[in-house]
């Protein structure tokens, strides 16, 4: 049976990326996108594209019905610093969406579902350095809580009704086709536009505020990865940790700065500094390089090298 793939979300950082990886493997026509943004000419060019709502269920089985995917990635979700914004928005879809897509999947009988975590699963108790894979997790922002009871239903829907659900935690994503989208770990997006606009970054967190981070082409990878693998080697059935690297503003900032001499950062602290005073600085990731060979392909040199060399060539600061 063919691949049939539906990405819910497609419009997200992580899902532009992997909706572009996945056409380029198995075809344009085999990987469908939606998000809840209209579509236009220029995505209906790219692939099939359904303009879908998760909280809608009748939708989205109406959508199956129509492509019969085989795997599904749910990627749509609102992130940590705008669901503490609009916390009761940010539960509901976060939490009924995943309900949603979970059992329109069961129905349809879909062979692999992804669904992404998050460090902010971690909270304040939690070990910070090389933060093991299961711990004290006490999350205390909305984005987090309902990531931590998103992980313990893909293993119940796993244990009760069989749905092959896999997930890894997602650790700060960096990459170059999508805009910042409200995380708390966005300064290291959007510190590369500012420096080929303006060769100077204000960043919103402390600088010496070390958290886990990685390229977004490593995130794509482990996701396929763990998504493909076969069903025996996938141990953890909550959500594995994930790690490439670790860094803080500075450390980032001083090898921007050798790549692209004269560039400076200051800092302007805001609410999303106690955010990331409760997530790790380091992760432990062990449990899936054990189990279905994670391995990251960037540091920290060769991440700053990529960026700065793809939004030079996107024409980000030409002007």
């Amino acid at each position: 049976m063919a691949e049939k793939i539906i990405i819910l979300g497609s419009e997200g950082q992580v899902g532009t990326d992997l909706a572009a990886t996945l056409r380029g493997v198995y075809g344009k026509n085999n990987v469908v996108c939606s998000d809840i943004k209209p579509g236009t000419e220029e995505k209906y060019d790219l692939g099939p594209y359904e303009e879908l709502n998760v909280l809608d269920r009748d939708a989205i089985d109406q959508v199956f019905k129509k492509y019969k995917p085989t795997t599904v990635y749910h990627l749509a979700a609102m992130l940590s610093a705008t669901a503490e914004k609009f916390p009761r928005k940010g539960w509901d879809l976060n939490m009924e969406g995943m309900f949603s897509v979970f059992d329109v999947c069961g129905d349809h009988g879909v062979k692999r579902v992804f669904w992404p975590s998050s460090i902010a699963v971690f909270g304040p108790n939690t070990p910070r350095l090389n933060t093991p894979q299961f711990c004290v997790m006490d999350p205390n922002t909305i984005y987090g809580i309902s990531k931590l009871a998103g992980e313990r239903f893909c293993e119940y829907y796993f244990e009760k009704y069989g749905l092959d659900v896999r997930s890894i935690r997602y650790p700060g994503l960096i990459g170059w086709k999508a805009k910042p989208g409200g995380g708390t770990t966005d300064y290291a997006v959007d510190i590369f536009h500012q420096a080929l606009i303006q060769n100077q970054y204000t960043c919103f967190l402390k600088e010496d505020t070390a958290l886990p981070m990685m390229y977004m082409d490593d995130a794509i990878k482990a996701t396929i990865n763990v998504t493909e693998a076969d069903s025996n080697l996938i141990k953890v059935r909550s959500s594995y940790n994930l790690s490439g690297m670790s860094f803080d503003p500075k450390t980032l900032s001083e090898e921007i700065a050798r790549q692209r001499p004269g560039f400076l950062i200051d800092c302007d602290i805001d609410g999303r500094q106690q955010i990331a005073e409760s997530w790790p600085q380091s992760i432990d990731d062990s449990s899936a390089r054990n189990d279905w060979g994670w391995s990251p392909d960037f540091n920290l040199e060769t991440m700053v090298a990529e960026m700065l060399k793809q939004l030079s060539t996107m024409g980000v600061g030409s002007n």
